[in-house]
């Protein structure tokens, strides 16, 4: 108990040192990347009111009664936002058995401080896309929502839709019939019940589906190449997500499993490690986005070797870091869409930046990158609220003291933190 209660205790310690954002801010910006044009203003003012941004223009007159908050030494950005976190889970290490032995209250927990660390880090939107204990992620989300605890804005899948003791599945521990119920919430053996499931989760609070359409390198007794969730099983889940208008994105390594799943019309692909050119071109023309972690190929490698993690996981990721950069150059050279996502719980949160200088290196502008992580990323999720700084749009907004189109590893630095307005850090 004593580690349960320093977790929340830490978590409402942060919450504590979080202002209440003003009735109206005015905020002075240095130079301003809004997210969506590729233009570098320079004496920018940003104006606040009720957690939204009403104007952005030249500074001038602040309005009346607003607070003042000088930011004209740092470059302005919006608040970044990763596709692919695992908030509400304990994170890899060499126990294969640590989500089971953690019971759902104590992985709340542990979310809580993933969740303070990632907003501290300037992360103030995440795309949490799975846990093992089911539907922790939504209880995390509400308590952030409801302000109980510190975080980012978080949209939840619920659980893993998988094949029983496919990617999705805690394989290699016990008997997978043995786990406990909320461990397999979204296990499905066919169409009908992957429909079914897809179903439960929605009702239950999921914001959308993560489909595990290909084998995983992070779990036992799965291949990453190999295909999973069958065409007609990924049709069921996107046919239901659909008609309650929500998104499905698919866990998908193997070019074969890739081209299922964008087949099945799915609106987004995670990892997509092996893609071939045909997967490519097809996602290239259904818009299909790739959300591609590769950053934490390197971080798996070296603190996996160290650390003892399982040599099936060890083998598996040397197997596909490389050709996961080669694809994502090649994506990056087709134009297709590409959303920033880095797998963090894999490693470390708050360590979500680390990912944006090999995105450079494969290819991308560091303006590109920077709009896959802000204005990118928010089209991709469908939202019109947040990722850029422009009117209308939720005041999430980051600064730093140089200027990271000169050097993107800046952002693994953030000097200072708003969301809705209210400063983090």
């Amino acid at each position: 108990m004593r580690y349960v209660q320093r977790v929340a205790l830490i978590a409402a310690a942060a919450l504590a040192a979080v202002p209440a954002a003003a009735e109206t801010l005015y905020v002075q910006t240095g130079r301003l990347i809004d997210g969506i044009s590729n233009e570098v203003r320079t004496g920018q003012c940003v104006t606040i009111e009720n957690e939204h941004i009403k104007a952005v223009g030249p500074c001038g007159k602040a309005p009346d009664g607003a607070k003042l908050l000088d930011w004209s030494g740092y470059t302005v950005l919006p608040g970044l936002i990763d596709l692919h976190t695992h908030l509400a889970d304990l994170g890899q290490s060499a126990d294969l058995a640590a989500p089971m032995k953690a019971s759902p209250a104590e992985t709340a927990l542990v979310g809580a401080r993933n969740a303070r660390v990632t907003l501290a880090a300037g992360f103030t939107s995440v795309r949490d896309v799975g846990t093992y204990r089911g539907l922790t992620d939504v209880t995390l989300r509400n308590a952030i929502d409801r302000g109980d605890v510190p975080g980012p804005r978080m949209w939840v899948a619920g659980a893993y839709l998988t094949i029983p003791k496919g990617g999705g599945e805690l394989n290699g521990v016990v008997p997978n019939e043995q786990l406990p119920p909320d461990m397999r919430l979204g296990v499905a053996a066919t169409p009908e019940e992957a429909a079914e499931k897809t179903t439960y989760l929605l009702d239950h609070g999921a914001d959308f589906i993560k489909a595990i359409a290909t084998g995983a390198v992070l779990a036992i007794g799965t291949e990453p190449g190999a295909p999973e969730l069958t065409v007609d099983q990924l049709r069921a889940i996107v046919k239901v997500a659909h008609a309650r208008g929500k998104r499905v994105t698919a866990h998908a390594h193997g070019a074969q499993g890739i081209k299922n799943a964008i087949n099945a019309g799915v609106d987004s692909i995670e990892h997509a490690s092996i893609a071939d050119e045909e997967a490519l071109q097809l996602a290239k023309a259904r818009g299909t986005w790739l959300v591609m972690d590769i950053y934490n190929g390197t971080y798996i490698d070296e603190e996996g070797t160290r650390e003892g993690w399982p040599e099936e996981y060890l083998r598996k990721n040397r197997e596909t870091t490389d050709t996961q950069r080669a694809a994502f150059r090649r994506a990056v050279e087709l134009g297709v869409n590409i959303g920033y996502g880095t797998d963090a719980g894999v490693y470390p949160h708050g360590l979500n930046a680390r990912q944006f200088r090999n995105m450079v290196k494969y290819g991308m502008t560091p303006m590109q990158a920077i709009q896959s992580a802000t204005g990118r990323a928010s089209e991709e999720m469908g939202r019109g609220d947040i990722g850029a700084i422009v009117p209308g749009r939720y005041a999430d907004m980051i600064a730093v003291k140089a200027d990271p189109l000169a050097d993107i590893s800046l952002l693994e630095k953030i000097d200072h933190v708003m969301k809705g307005g209210a400063i983090v850090r």
